[in-house]
């Protein structure tokens, strides 16, 4: 947990870890907090007493809500809903502008929160959110009629949120601060990565061409990079060259957008670097730096790369881009000059390990979003089977993306309101138009009959609505590997159950599954079944096929059969068979279609039909039919 509790605060989360206890729950829920607030000694046990709200009825509405267990013995741990209540209290202090956290604020974060059982005990007892905040106010000496009551999280527009100082307002207009950012606690934390860091501290600090740049594929962390700087700078880890600068991220599209007459864009761009000069304490991050080729260029009009030229060679402008591999090289590497300027870092993808340790770090941040607790289980599956599967796109955001979609499905099921409860709810409406109708036809006798039955049916959905609310608020949402199996599925289209099922257990049955369609055959169906064993067991190098197999026979032995079969074993489905006529290559020029035409060509863009089938599908069986009908050369590719 960041940030600083006070005395009274520490207090009051120590009491909820007692209550937890003591109600024999092995989690600190929001109404375990609520009762260690209200049986603590601060301004929020005060706010609440004065409104009537005691341990006691506390304690009797949990009991009725979620029950009360035998008093347990072992560790307690946070439910990702209070971890969300402590992040939104952290927010209100930084509101008020004060750095701790107090009994106040952790009641005000509950507030906010608005879901859970502690929000329902407060309903049940008839208290609302404005009677609490007013007395809170009360207490803290101010006028409730001054100060507005917070509704939602704190936002940038809101008091002590200010987002860099006013001598550069250009800069804050078409920037971000990244290190006000970091200092609120609202980037994600950076893992790993202490090389590259390390290499862009040193490279801002040289005297001249003091711009690094870093070049790595789509997803593996560079924008992240400047993140980590920028939390470094706030915690004061970096040599004191770098001490207190600001790390500020430069929208060019906003610079861009709206300047309507000649020179408009260059004035603006010019007043930014002009601040930059004067104040001297700012680093620039700019995303996308191939961005500024071209950037504002009307005809006869310089783009954003020339007129930034001089103050990145001088020194004058500290900035760090980052770009990818391919865009760095069509762009950045075509202008000679703009590339001396910058001095490139190279970022890898991260290995699983480390994949692993990044996401176990960000965890916390993903729990308290979606209120639901990712086990070690999930977080490992997420990397590892996007690292398997998801193959044109690269970690750690590919498993990132896996994980907050797991958790985002996990939660949205949660809170989805059961069937029965639906059919009551349209049974209701059904009931409300035949009474309107029967009102309307004078049958009044009718219409009393259908109103007593929707009362009755009323009675049964507010019971049903209560008794579900109370099932969700009291089960806690836990993403485990299945989750992840399930979105893995959605994506790349193989079959869940197959990427569930233990590996082992399926590759030891594989002779038996085959041999379901394929009756005999037994030397090939060894053979394919030996090959894809000793594949997955490691003795194979992962950037080559499974197996290559070559089934020699007369017409109709099984030898196309046995290819589909094996399909359905592997992938679960025949369809993840990619079959090509090897009957339509028998001249040496039409192998070319098989991995597309050679640059120069009609149709190079459009990639060959083996190499096309195989990116869209990659986890599939290739089967090339009547090889033997195909020319020679075929079997050079």
């Amino acid at each position: 947990m960041n940030g600083k509790f006070t005395e009274k605060a520490v207090k009051a989360l120590r009491f909820s870890t007692e209550e937890a206890k003591r109600m024999g729950s092995a989690v600190i829920g929001t109404e375990h907090l609520l009762l260690g607030l209200v049986a603590g000694d601060g301004i929020a046990a005060k706010a609440l007493l004065n409104i009537g709200v005691t341990p006691e009825k506390i304690r009797e509405q949990i009991g009725s809500l979620t029950g009360i267990g035998q008093p347990y013995g072992g560790e307690v741990t946070l439910t990702p809903r209070v971890k969300k209540v402590i992040e939104l209290a952290q927010e209100e202090a930084r509101r008020h502008g004060v750095n701790y956290v107090g009994t106040e604020h952790l009641l005000l974060g509950l507030l906010m929160e608005g879901e859970g059982v502690a929000a329902r005990v407060l309903r049940n007892l008839n208290v609302d959110s404005e009677k609490i905040w007013r007395q809170v106010i009360q207490l803290l000496g101010g006028q409730p009629d001054d100060v507005p009551l917070p509704n939602t999280p704190a936002g940038p527009n809101h008091p002590g949120k200010n987002v860099g100082p006013s001598n550069t307002p250009a800069l804050n207009e078409f920037g971000r601060d990244l290190t006000v950012q970091a200092r609120e606690g609202k980037l994600d934390p950076v893992v790993g990565r202490e090389d590259e860091i390390e290499r862009v501290v040193q490279i801002l600090s040289r005297r001249t061409k003091n711009n690094p740049v870093l070049i790595g594929e789509p997803g593996v962390g560079k924008t992240a990079i400047a993140e980590g700087l920028a939390q470094r700078i706030v915690d004061n880890k970096v040599p004191e060259i770098l001490s207190g600068k600001r790390v500020v991220t430069l929208d060019l599209s906003a610079v861009v957008a709206g300047s309507k007459y000649r020179g408009e864009f260059e004035e603006r761009l010019k007043k930014v670097m002009e601040e930059i000069r004067l104040d001297g304490n700012i680093i620039v991050f700019i995303d996308e730096l191939h961005t500024l080729i071209g950037a504002g260029a009307a005809e006869g009009a310089i783009d954003a790369a020339n007129i930034l030229k001089p103050a990145l060679a001088r020194g004058e402008l500290q900035c760090i881009g980052a770009t990818t591999l391919d865009e760095y090289r069509k762009y950045i590497e075509k202008d000679p000059a703009l590339e001396r300027r910058f001095q490139p870092i190279m970022v890898g993808e991260p290995t699983v390990e480390e994949a692993i340790e990044i996401l176990y770090g960000l965890r916390d941040r993903y729990e308290a979003h979606h209120r639901a607790q990712i086990t070690d289980e999930a977080i490992e599956a997420a990397v590892k089977m996007s690292d398997r599967y998801i193959s044109d796109r690269f970690l750690p955001d590919k498993a990132i993306d896996l994980m907050d979609e797991a958790a985002s499905r996990v939660r949205l099921t949660a809170y989805t309101a059961p069937p029965d409860l639906k059919s009551l709810e349209e049974e209701i409406e059904k009931l409300k138009s035949e009474k309107e109708a029967a009102v309307r036809g004078q049958e009044f006798e009718k219409a009393a009959k259908i109103r007593d039955e929707e009362h009755k049916l009323r009675e049964e959905l507010v019971n049903l609505r209560n008794e579900w609310e109370t099932q969700r608020d009291g089960a806690e949402s836990v993403v485990t590997a299945d989750d992840i199996a399930l979105i893995v599925a959605s994506w790349t289209g193989i079959p869940v159950q197959k990427l569930a099922e233990e590996e082992s257990d399926r590759l030891l049955k594989l002779e038996d599954t085959l041999h379901q369609r394929v009756v005999g055959q037994d030397e090939a169906v060894k053979a394919v079944s030996r090959a894809v064993r000793r594949a997955r067991a490691g003795l194979k190098d992962p950037k080559r096929p499974v197996g290559s197999f070559i089934f020699l026979g007369p017409t109709g032995v099984g030898k196309t059969e046995l290819a589909r079969a094996l399909s359905e074993a592997m992938f679960g489905e025949e369809d993840a068979l990619i079959r090509i006529d090897m009957s339509e290559y028998m001249e040496k020029h039409a192998v070319s279609r098989l991995v597309g035409a050679p640059p120069g060509y009609i149709g190079h863009d459009e990639g060959g039909q083996l190499t096309e089938a195989v990116r869209r599908k990659p986890y599939s069986v290739v089967l090339l039919d009547e090889i033997e009908k195909a020319h020679p050369e075929v079997f050079n590719i």
